[in-house]
């Protein structure tokens, strides 16, 4: 059995095959309300105005997730939460998610069905009534998570990375650097003798646990801040999953604005450049009342040389870029 795996036992998914593993995975989802859930090759699921918002994502062992980092609850946890919080930058509301799996013959069936644990825990916490009405599962030599998201938008408008229009205000929403300095934190104590990750210091829970290391690997996105914005007017948004310097320079580059970030705000080194809290970035015309967890940050300004300015002086737009930062290793 692959040493990832020794945190758990039992019949592994070559042992059971994919018909048993299904049904253990299936009984541990949340199923939400679709019209036609799992079961037939497609589920059916309403669009009660007529349009839906979709979109994916990927977790795959080494640059996006590390076992020695993370139980199957983890992963699954924030596989659900990162496509969740794309959902609600459209300003729509979850309705519903298609999984896809990928794991080596020596896979635990245990890891299955924690990761299932780990889906149907974030769903309840972070949007209720969503549910898993579909997937698949299949074999593979690299641990793969794929989730496909449906949400409602709820006869509004969807919110586009575009349509920032000058003197709007630039608010965020949700944490901003705690899924870094947690994901520093692996990288420094959560290492072996050799400076490779290591399960000894670094899936400690309850009282024990670093809220820093929890938040790289349960992010709390503020999903229903998504809708929000989108009721109080937003003009553009975006999800904050790379870091937030480099996902407001795809915002400005989509409106064709510069954004300035105020002097003042709250924003040091780890918040700008730090990826992977999944908060969202938003702008509001300058006369409307920021909604739920939103706070201002800075003003749209006219097109400039910068993407991103902090008073005047740019800020480099950089983050985490998976083929740029990932070292190779998995663990």
């Amino acid at each position: 059995m692959d040493a990832t795996y020794d945190a758990w036992a039992g019949p592994t998914v070559g042992e059971l095959g994919e018909l048993v593993v299904l049904d253990r995975i299936t009984s541990r989802l949340p199923t939400g309300s679709p019209l036609v859930g799992p079961g037939d090759d497609c589920a059916v699921v309403a669009a009660p105005d007529g349009r839906f918002v979709v979109t994916t994502d990927m977790m795959v062992h080494g640059p996006d997730f590390r076992w020695a980092w993370s139980s199957p609850e983890d992963v699954g946890w924030k596989a659900a939460a990162t496509n969740l919080s794309d959902v609600a930058a459209m300003g729509a509301v979850p309705s519903g998610l298609v999984i896809a799996l990928a794991a080596p013959q020596d896979t635990p069936v245990a890891v299955l069905e924690g990761i299932a644990d780990g889906f149907r825990l974030a769903v309840d916490a972070l949007a209720p009534g969503c549910g898993v009405v579909g997937g698949d599962l299949s074999t593979s030599a690299t641990f793969t998570v794929a989730v496909t998201a449906f949400g409602d938008l709820g006869g509004r408008a969807p919110v586009l990375r575009s349509g920032a229009r000058v003197g709007d205000v630039v608010a965020v929403s949700g944490e901003l650097g705690r899924a870094a300095r947690g994901l520093a934190r692996l990288f420094r104590d959560g290492v072996d003798a050799q400076g490779e990750p290591g399960r000894a210091a670094t899936v400690a829970s309850g009282a024990d646990a670093d809220p820093d290391v929890d938040r790289q690997r349960r992010p709390v996105p503020p999903i229903g801040d998504g809708p929000l914005a989108a009721a109080a007017g937003a003009t553009a948004m975006l999800d904050l999953s790379d870091g937030l310097a480099i996902d407001a320079g795809r915002l400005a580059r989509a409106s064709q604005v510069t954004l300035d970030l105020d002097a003042d705000a709250p924003l040091d080194e780890v918040a700008l450049h730090g990826g992977e809290d999944h908060g969202l970035i938003a702008t509001f015309p300058a006369e409307a009342l920021l909604p739920g967890g939103f706070r201002r940050i800075g003003v749209v300004r006219d097109r400039g040389d910068a993407d991103l300015l902090r008073a005047g002086s740019p800020v480099p737009t950089t983050g985490w870029d998976p083929y740029a930062d990932w070292d190779g290793a998995a663990g």
